[in-house]
């Protein structure tokens, strides 16, 4: 069986602290295990582990120390499904129903098909909007084009909206647009004062668009330490330090299975792929080159992995090496602390 099947194999399960995170070396012997075979990778760079509240190891293996922002890659997709969230728990949008032509038509381009104005804030944060991908072989001439928005909706319907998962980064950079529009805000500003401010973790300026939109969906930057104290947000229904940071029906939703990755067979919610490292349930939030939040619910433990963001991380190569160290070390490990 494929290395990814076997231990990240698709669940539809629903997977659902405040905590003070210190960058510290690790209490040995607890965890040594875990440390010792995540040295053997020369991708990795930095590995955080939490459980029930208490970070139990905060490592730099090679590259910046814990505390220090990199490149978080995808997994910026994940922050901007939970500013999705946010607007909607502020009633800054009306409904993941609401659809790009009732909120912001002028986002869309004449040459547009006519079904991109009933494409959803569902269809974007799922990445089912039909569209083709941005991701990819096509994201160069993405990137390259004068206008991001535009190019993304004007690429040719491969599929309807609402229907298959289609993995684009152009997708979140539109919802990320249209969140802009709707609220008035930039993704930095809601980032800072909707996440930033209540995790008190720092959120540095990101890439923008000849529009000047924040990049939706890549190439923000955000500290291990930080993505901890998101991932344990969400892990314990969106609270953190005694606040409601996002709505527990909000996390809870976002946790559900809603589409599935045509590549590794994952189930995919609001940000987030669902499945399993072994026996144990996972949430993942995954970026290139191997960066990875991932919510262990049974356990109450959250594990964080940044890695050297210029090498790919395939399914059945460093990544699938990563589930297993998650799922035949680190769990195993964690049970014994």
């Amino acid at each position: 069986m494929p290395l990814t099947r076997r231990f990240l194999l698709a669940a539809g399960a629903s997977l659902a602290l405040p905590m003070i995170v210190r960058a510290q070396a690790p209490r040995r012997p607890r965890l040594a295990t875990t440390l010792k075979a995540a040295r053997a990778y020369e991708q990795l760079h930095a590995l955080v582990i939490a459980r029930e509240g208490e970070t139990l190891l905060a490592e730099a293996l090679r590259g910046p120390a814990p505390d220090r922002a990199v490149n978080i890659k995808s997994v910026s997709k994940t922050i901007v499904a939970a500013l999705l969230g946010a607007a909607l728990d502020r009633g800054e949008v009306p409904g993941l129903d609401a659809t790009i032509g009732s909120l912001t038509p002028r986002l869309i381009p004449d040459d547009a098909d006519p079904r991109v104005r009933a494409i959803t804030l569902e269809d974007l944060v799922t990445m089912r909007a039909g569209l083709e991908r941005t991701s990819g072989g096509n994201y160069g001439a993405w990137v390259s084009s004068p206008n991001w928005v535009a190019h993304a909706l004007s690429r040719p319907m491969v599929a309807e909206p609402g229907g298959r998962m289609l993995y684009s980064t152009g997708s979140f950079h539109v919802l990320g647009a249209v969140l802009a529009e709707a609220t008035g805000r930039s993704l930095l500003s809601m980032a800072r004062d909707w996440l930033g401010e209540p995790l008190a973790i720092t959120v540095p300026s990101w890439t923008r668009d000849p529009q000047g939109y924040y990049l939706g969906g890549n190439e923000m930057a955000l500290s291990p330490l930080a993505l901890l104290r998101f991932g344990e947000m969400v892990r314990r229904g969106g609270r953190w330090d005694g606040r409601q940071v996002l709505s527990e029906d909000w996390v809870r939703r976002s946790l559900e299975v809603r589409t599935r990755s045509p590549f590794s067979g994952l189930g995919y919610g609001y940000g987030w792929f669902i499945g399993r490292a072994g026996a144990e349930r996972i949430a993942l939030a995954r970026g290139y080159g191997g960066q990875i939040v991932c919510l262990l619910p049974d356990l109450a433990a959250t594990v964080v992995v940044t890695s050297d963001p210029t090498r790919p991380a395939r399914s059945e190569g460093y990544f699938g090496d990563l589930m297993r160290l998650i799922g035949e070390v680190a769990v195993p490990d964690l049970r014994s602390v």
